[in-house]
């Protein structure tokens, strides 16, 4: 787990409900169970502070950083993606994008995590429009049109449009070995477990589990095979991470006072 990647994770699973905000030492003893060293966080702030996702501030605990509004903004929309708390109807509408040039590797994997499939090197689609497809492809200087394709549920078309856009087989094995792999993990915590062992294992289940916004857009019922594999591994992720975050809380709750503590 890398320190900037567990840092999104951080401030979006914990830290934004809790004002968007906290010390230096705080993020430091928060990314501590997992593995990632002070200067590895350290390192990765400073980075994103310099990409706009973080900016500095004083608190009364000491140097500090505040997540930006464009910041909160993605987080708050991968917070809803993560949580699937978003409708999953479906208009009949998908959302065109057509490119007068390829993207990079780079701008792929952002319209990916918007819920874009690629067609082909000039066509990507989503079962719904993303608000931030605009300012991804205007900052990346691509030119491009958006037109509304309209497909009924279970017509060709429809299905046609996600085979092409999409490998559903593969998203699916995906999601059976998330179960696969996360069932031990999260079974080996009890009621006898620490609030920090909660904590550390509930932030691996979520970040394990954030990385499917890179690959499934989501679609609605109508637009997925039958005994589609993600719906029993959403089961299971909304289970296991509802049941660890009071003790994971509890952690994170430490941690901020602790900070606050040590500094008065």
């Amino acid at each position: 787990m890398q320190a900037r990647s567990a840092l999104f994770d951080l401030y979006g699973d914990y830290l934004r409900p809790r004002g968007g905000r906290a010390p230096v030492a705080a993020l430091v003893k928060l990314l501590a169970p997992l593995g990632i060293a002070p200067p590895a966080v350290r390192t990765a702030v400073s980075r994103m502070v310099r990409q706009g996702w973080l900016h500095p501030m004083r608190l009364v605990s000491g140097p500090g950083y505040l997540l930006t509004p464009k910041a909160a903004r993605r987080l708050d929309e991968a917070s809803a993606r993560i949580y699937r708390t978003h409708r999953v109807s479906w208009d009949g509408r998908f959302d065109l994008v057509l490119l007068r040039s390829p993207v990079s590797r780079r701008d792929a994997a952002r319209l990916s995590f918007l819920g874009y499939g690629m067609v082909d090197d000039h066509a990507w689609v989503a079962p719904r429009p993303a608000e931030e497809i605009d300012v991804v492809l205007t900052e990346a200087a691509i030119e491009y049109e958006r037109f509304s394709a309209c497909h009924a549920a279970g017509s060709p078309g429809a299905a046609q449009v996600v085979g092409r856009a999409w490998n559903l087989t593969e998203i699916g094995r995906a999601y059976e070995e998330f179960v696969a792999t996360y069932r031990p993990l999260v079974a080996g915590v009890t009621a006898r477990s620490s609030d920090e062992e909660a904590y550390a294992t509930r932030f691996q289940l979520v970040h394990a589990w954030r990385s499917f916004l890179f690959h499934d857009p989501q679609l609605p019922p109508s637009l997925l095979p039958e005994h589609w594999p993600g719906t029993s591994a959403a089961h299971f992720f909304d289970r296991h991470a509802g049941r660890l975050r009071p003790a994971a809380d509890r952690f994170v709750e430490r941690c901020l006072d602790a900070s606050v503590t040590r500094r008065s």
